[in-house]
């Protein structure tokens, strides 16, 4: 991902390649659960435009004016016959069964009007910061974590499960998700409860690629840099505690980091009026930053591109990292994990009782004391 400069909050100039697709003979049909984000948008405007089909899911519309332009595109291009949305919200609110039903609902109806899913592309997400103790501070808080785990977790999860018999059905079928490498490789001082609602998203995926692999449905996670997801998403800041105030704790915070690039951009497009609200504040806030689309395109160029290369591959990677800047984080933790497990290999290995004196009589069975 090449990141806007930070300076100045305008995008770096580069040259956007045409995504490219994996060779297929007929069109495959992408269902994408969350077609009102910017990165869900993209990728059904250029698998529309391969010629593909697309069942979009939607979800306050009336919260994304980027969404009624893809829309009138979709209608003046011709692409409605091949545009199929359906309303989509698989956070397990009450009654969960509810929710269930309207996934397996969007899913019937996807199967009905194209007669099945080759790819599933999850890609909801909200961005929740505050530190531990400040999301642990009030019950309101505490109900933003679960909120946080409501969209990032239990969407994607209920969605796949829902889409699993008519894949296994067709004995064929990819799914996607989009996460991050904050999720499965790297911790974000004040991102804790994202990350881990990221993290437990790959464990499932990393857990139930086994059980499909024979139905011959493949599972991709594809993990884009941190601000693909942040600054194109919904972002909620809980209340900031003295304590974790700039002046009293150096540990780099994104609150500080996000806020200060997005408060950048706004002066940038801001002639007159009010400010929007800063992330450092006593009280819950919520925005969606306001990007320029110059810059969004710039930003989403690199993961818009991987994505349409990999979906519906014949032998996709398990997990696909995108852009120099993410590959070379995730190598210089993985050279940390191997640096510390030789450190401390020694006390690994001081336990293991299948060794040359491990006080048994040489047929596996322990010596006893009499």
């Amino acid at each position: 991902m090449t990141p806007p400069n930070l300076q100045t909050g305008k995008p770096p100039s580069i040259s956007t390649p045409r995504p490219r697709f994996p060779h297929h003979t007929t069109p495959r049909t992408w269902f994408i659960t969350a077609a009102t984000c910017p990165i869900g948008i993209a990728i059904a405007r250029q698998a529309l435009l391969h010629g593909d089909w697309v069942v979009a899911g939607v979800v306050d519309v009336e919260k994304r004016a980027e969404w009624g332009e893809f829309w009138s595109e979709v209608v003046s291009e011709g692409w409605r016959e091949r545009c199929k949305v359906v309303g989509l919200d698989g956070r397990c609110e009450d009654p969960l069964f509810l929710i269930m039903g309207q996934c397996q609902a969007a899913v019937a109806e996807a199967v009905e009007v194209f007669g099945g899913l080759d790819i599933l592309f999850c890609c909801s997400s909200e961005a929740l910061i505050g530190t531990v103790e400040e999301l642990a501070a009030s019950p309101r808080t505490r109900s933003l974590v679960r909120e946080q785990f409501e969209t990032n977790f239990f969407g994607p999860v209920n969605c796949i499960k829902a889409a699993l018999p008519a894949m296994r059905k067709r004995n064929m079928g990819h799914i996607m998700i989009l996460t991050g490498i904050s999720a499965g490789h790297l911790g974000t001082p004040g991102l804790g409860m994202y990350c881990a609602s990221g993290w437990a998203l790959e464990g499932f995926c990393d857990s139930l690629a086994y059980e499909i692999a024979p139905f011959n449905i493949k599972m991709t996670i594809v993990q884009p840099t941190l601000e693909i997801n942040v600054l194109t998403n919904k972002i909620t800041s809980a209340p900031l505690l003295p304590q974790y105030a700039p002046k009293n704790n150096p540990a780099p915070l994104c609150r500080g980091i996000i806020g200060s690039l997005l408060d950048r951009i706004e002066n940038l497009q801001r002639i007159g009026g009010e400010a929007k609200p800063t992330l450092a504040t006593d009280r819950i806030t919520s925005l969606y930053p306001n990007l320029p689309a110059e810059m969004k395109s710039s930003l989403l160029a690199e993961t818009i591109n991987a994505i349409t290369a990999i979906g519906g591959h014949d032998n996709p990677p398990a997990r696909h990292i995108v852009g120099f800047e993410g590959v070379a984080s995730v190598k210089e933790k993985l050279k940390t994990v191997s640096e510390e497990l030789e450190d401390f290999v020694e006390v690994s290995c001081a336990v293991d009782i299948d060794q040359e004196d491990d006080g048994s009589d040489g047929e596996g069975r322990l010596d006893t004391v009499t």
